[in-house]
């Protein structure tokens, strides 16, 4: 039910942003320019455009609700406030309005106001709209009706867990801790407080009924030995019984940003839609800026949607003696890649290496962004890094190991390839990508071919829906001699996998292999079509499936000095 109610919150954000009959000819052209902005998410350019038309024509609504929206996807809240009122006032029903306008009443502190809007009129919907009131009356000093906002919210259906979640910081947020602890160690606050954040708050809130012992086995418990600097730093603390203070929600206008917070995730895991999940978290920038997970969302939903310039800023915004600066250079760094800055991410991540040295996602990201420029010595150098300074039982040895791999295979190192897959199975038996790589080259090396058969085989019971293991599994039956069984496979390969040209160059191997020659030329000519000729990168080569079409795949065989197709025995 949750997820149904959730996901109509989201539906309804945009359900005032509609096409606009604009009058004056002077205003359509930034409209239309507007409106192409915003089907880009080119938030910047959408929100420019439209407060240009609504300057021309500030009497019409439809520009208003759009120049709310803008504003509010570029994070310029402030300056949506004044065009959302404008809206309420002349009794337009805007969903963002709403937001907005809760947003800047929140942030004026503005309590008794917020405590005055009714939900059918002024509301943004029911949830959001109670937790919102409940801190309201927190902020307004009457702590005894908050309580009382919390529990009435709490019968919901589905929404049980966040509400007593919200009421345990609010407790906290007055000094209540022993009320706060109680809805934890209930578990009355449900899979909130299993999140991160809620395990963060209950720790904290132990630790200020000196329960440092308790907040420490609680990490211990929720995170085990994968920490990073912000947990650290708190484990120091508890463990020097240093002073700890409640941090997760010290006011009203920061519980208001939690609530916003709070949907936004919510929002996110239901997949409602990157866009809509934004609205939220924007919100909760606004009136929390010091929010980092907010700023984090923040940051991803923009990368998701395209916008990797305003993610770069958003970023930036962590300072460097902030626990979680690394986190925002790593998410930095892939904002920049993604925007073909690749040089400057590398100089990220080098100069992250210098001031984070100890943490091994550092080098491994570093490698991953080196293997991605063909520069593979030097990635193998920063995965070197990565093991060494990764926990001997820490989960993730395996995939620095498998990545190691890959880089040594790339670089020609083949033994070292081998050694680092084998690792990595060590540690993962059963990980079906490490397992096909590891047979498919041994495949294509045309040695263990019953090992690497194996491997296959199990790769693909664990991964069925792959259409690259299928694949190797087709082809290891091919490089076996075992055509007609190799047919099978790479059908379904190409089912999984309909556009890519190795997939389907196999395929007509295949056919071809079998006897099938017009419908080896077939594929072919498909695996033809769908090669980039300027990705230099591709595995599949377009030369030789060129001559492969005009001579066969037995004359091209005997021309490379190769063995002439021979079926094999069963093994």
């Amino acid at each position: 039910m949750l997820k149904n109610v959730l996901t109509g919150v989201a539906a309804l954000l945009l359900s005032g942003a509609f096409v606009p009959s604009v009058s004056a000819q002077s205003v359509a052209g930034a409209y239309l320019a507007g409106r192409h902005a915003a089907v880009r998410s080119d938030f910047r350019e959408a929100a420019s455009y439209y407060a240009q038309a609504l300057a021309r024509d500030p009497a019409n609504l439809e520009l208003m609700e759009s120049t709310v929206l803008s504003y509010l996807s570029l994070g310029h809240v402030d300056k949506a406030v004044p065009v959302a009122r404008m809206l309420e006032e002349r009794n337009q029903t805007s969903q963002v309005a709403r937001m907005v306008t809760t947003a800047g009443l929140a942030k004026a502190g503005d309590f008794a106001a917020l405590l005055k809007r009714e939900v059918d009129t002024d509301g943004i919907g029911p949830w959001v709209d109670g937790l919102t009131k409940a801190w309201a009356h927190v902020g307004a000093g009457d702590v005894t009706s908050a309580m009382a906002a919390f529990d009435g919210l709490s019968t919901e259906a589905g929404m049980q867990g966040f509400v007593m979640y919200h009421k345990a910081l609010a407790l906290a947020s007055v000094g209540d801790y022993e009320g706060a602890e109680a809805i934890f160690r209930d578990e009355g606050a449900g899979a909130a407080a299993r999140t991160r954040r809620g395990v963060m708050a209950h720790a904290e809130v132990l630790a200020l009924l000196d329960r440092q012992d308790d907040a420490l086995a609680l990490l211990r418990e929720s995170f085990g030995e994968t920490t990073d600097p912000e947990l650290d730093r708190m484990i120091t603390a508890l463990e020097s019984k240093a002073p700890i203070a409640f941090t997760h929600a010290r006011d009203a206008q920061a519980g208001i940003a939690e609530v916003f917070f709070t949907f936004a995730a919510v929002l996110k895991s239901e997949a409602a839609g990157d866009y809509y999940v934004l609205l939220y978290s924007r919100i909760a920038r606004y009136l929390r800026p010091d929010h980092v997970d907010a700023l984090l969302l923040t940051a991803d939903l923009l990368e998701a949607l395209g916008q990797n310039a305003l993610a770069i800023e958003e970023y930036k915004a962590i300072p460097s003696d902030d626990p979680a600066f690394h986190v925002a250079e790593l998410g930095r760094a892939d904002a920049l890649r993604r925007s073909g800055k690749e040089e400057q991410a590398v100089e990220v991540l080098e100069q992250l290496a210098r001031t984070h040295g100890d943490l091994p996602v550092v080098h491994s990201t570093l490698g991953d962004v080196l293997r991605g420029q063909d520069r593979y010595e030097e990635a193998i150098a920063a995965y070197d890094r990565a093991i060494e300074r990764a926990p001997e039982t820490a989960a993730v040895r395996w995939v620095l190991y498998y990545s190691r791999g890959i880089a040594q295979e790339r670089a020609g190192n083949d033994e070292a390839m081998e050694a680092d897959f084998r690792a990595a199975l060590a540690l993962n038996p059963e990980q079906p990508q490490v397992l096909n790589y590891l047979g498919y080259s041994m495949v294509e090396q045309q040695r263990n071919l019953d090992e690497a058969l194996d491997m296959i085989e199990r790769a693909v019971a664990a991964s069925p829906q792959s259409g690259y293991i299928v694949d190797s599994l087709g082809w290891v039956f091919y490089r076996l001699g075992r055509y007609e069984e190799a047919v099978g496979q790479m059908e379904r390969a190409v089912e999984l996998l309909a556009v890519d040209p190795v997939v389907n160059d196999h395929l007509g191997d295949v056919y071809w292999a079998v006897g099938r020659q017009r419908e080896a030329e077939f594929q072919w000519s498909r695996a033809l079509s769908f090669i980039d000729e300027e990705d230099e990168g591709g595995e599949a080569d377009p030369d030789r499936i060129r001559r492969k079409l005009e001579i066969g795949l037995d004359g091209v065989l005997e021309e490379e000095g190769a063995p002439p197709l021979k079926v094999g025995n069963d093994i």
